[in-house]
C-alpha cells in the first residue's frame, strides 16, 4: 500500500458515544411505543369488559338529546358499593356507601365535585317516598340511584361509574398508595373491607395503602357527615394526582388489572379517552362543594336533613357549570363559597372549597 493512499478514519470516541446514544434513544422510543400500544389495547379490553348500559335509558330524561363526552359539558356519578360476600349482598341490592357527583366543563377545563352524604333524607322516585339516599341503590340498583340524584339536583346524570371495595383497594395499591393529610379528630380503629376493626387511623400526614384509604373513606361516626364527604373528595383527588404523576406510568398495567370485574360504567373506551384533554396542562382545577345540613333523630332513625338553601345554591352552581343556565360571574359564584383556596401540588392543580369548609 502506498503511503500516499488515504487512511480510513477511525471513529472518535465522541462519534461512538453519539451512535450509541442514537441506538439507545431509538430503542427507548420503540419500547415506549410498544408499551403504549400494549397499555391502550389492555385498557380498551378492560373498558369493554366494564361497560354496562342502563336498560331503557339511552340518555337522561332531563336532556333533549344525549350528551356527548367528546364535545359537551357532562356529569358523572361515582357510586361506591359494598357487594362483599361478608354482607351477602349482590351489587344490585347493596346500599351505596359513597356518592360523588362530578360535572366537567369543556370550555373552562374545570371540574365541580360534590359529595352526597349517604344518610341524606331525599325523595326516591323508585319507591315514591323519602328515605336515606343510600337505600336507593338497594331499592333499584344503579338506575334508581341515578334517578334519585337527578331528582335531588334537577340536572341530568349523563354517566356513572360504580366501583366496589375490592376495586378501590386494588387501584390504590396498584399506584403504590397515596399520600394524604388524614382529616380525623383523633386516632381510632376502623372497620376493614371485611367489617373487622383492624385498621388503625390517626391524624396527620400519612402514606396510605388501599385498605387504609378505604377505611378512611368509610369512617363516619367520629365527626360529621360533612367531614366524611370532604375526606372522600380529598382521597379521590389524591388518587387522581398520583395516577397522573410520572412515577405511576410503569404501574398503569396493574391499575388496569385492578379495575377488572370490580367496576361498571356506561362510559365507552373512546369517551374515557376524550377526558385526556382535561389533563393536557396537568390536573384541572377541581372545585369541591359541600352540602350543608344537620343530623336528625326525631323519628328514632338517623337522617341527614339537607339545608334547602345550601342545596339550591349547589344546584345552581352545577347547572351553570353544565351550561344549563347562564354562567354566573365570579362575584356571584363567590357568594356560594367560602372564598378560601388551597393549593395542592402547585405544579398540578388547585381547588376551592365551598360553603365554609
Amino acid at each position: 500500500m502506498k503511503r500516499t493512499e488515504k487512511r480510513k478514519k477511525r471513529p472518535t470516541k465522541f462519534s461512538l458515544v453519539l451512535k450509541v446514544f442514537a441506538i439507545l434513544a431509538a430503542s427507548f422510543l420503540i419500547c415506549a411505543t410498544a408499551y403504549g400500544i400494549y397499555l391502550t389495547k389492555k385498557a380498551e379490553y378492560a373498558a369493554n369488559k366494564s361497560y354496562e348500559e342502563i336498560e331503557d335509558r339511552q340518555s337522561s330524561p332531563k336532556r333533549d338529546a344525549k350528551a356527548e363526552a367528546l364535545s359537551d359539558n357532562i356529569s358523572i356519578l361515582f357510586i361506591g358499593v359494598d357487594d362483599s360476600e361478608v354482607r351477602a349482598q349482590g351489587s344490585d341490592h347493596s346500599r351505596s356507601d359513597a356518592l360523588m357527583l362530578m360535572t366537567l366543563n369543556r370550555e373552562e377545563k374545570t371540574v365541580k365535585l360534590v359529595s352526597i352524604p349517604r344518610d341524606s333524607y331525599v325523595y326516591i322516585p323508585e319507591v315514591g317516598y323519602e328515605d336515606k339516599i343510600t337505600h336507593a341503590h338497594a331499592f333499584g340498583g344503579t338506575a334508581a340511584t341515578i334517578e334519585t340524584v337527578e331528582e335531588l339536583f334537577d340536572i341530568p346524570v349523563d354517566y356513572y361509574v360504580r366501583m366496589n371495595f375490592n376495586a378501590f383497594i386494588d387501584v390504590v395499591d396498584a399506584l403504590g398508595g397515596i399520600d394524604l393529610d388524614v382529616n380525623i379528630p383523633y386516632a381510632f380503629y376502623e372497620k376493614d373491607e371485611n367489617d373487622k376493626y383492624s385498621i388503625y387511623l390517626e391524624p396527620g400526614y400519612h402514606h396510605l395503602d388501599g385498605r387504609e384509604a378505604l377505611a378512611l373513606a368509610r369512617t363516619r361516626k367520629h365527626d360529621t357527615d360533612i367531614a366524611r364527604g370532604e375526606r372522600q373528595q380529598d382521597i379521590l383527588k389524591a388518587i387522581a394526582n398520583k395516577a397522573l404523576s410520572l412515577s405511576s406510568i410503569s404501574k398503569y398495567d396493574d391499575v388496569i388489572l385492578a379495575i377488572g370485574d370490580n367496576m361498571k360504567t356506561n362510559l365507552t373506551f373512546d369517551e374515557m379517552k376524550s377526558f385526556l384533554t382535561y389533563f393536557s396542562g396537568g390536573m384541572p382545577q377541581i372545585d369541591t362543594l359541600t352540602l350543608q345540613g344537620q343530623g336528625d333523630m326525631s323519628t328514632g332513625i338517623y337522617y341527614y336533613m339537607l339545608d334547602e338553601e345550601s342545596l339550591e345554591e349547589t344546584t345552581q352552581i352545577l347547572k351553570s357549570h353544565l351550561g344549563l343556565i347562564p354562567s354566573k360571574s365570579k362575584s356571584s359564584i363567590s357568594e356560594f363559597s367560602s372564598g378560601d383556596e388551597e393549593q395542592v401540588d402547585s405544579d398540578s392543580f388547585s381547588y376551592s372549597s365551598s360553603f365554609n369548609r
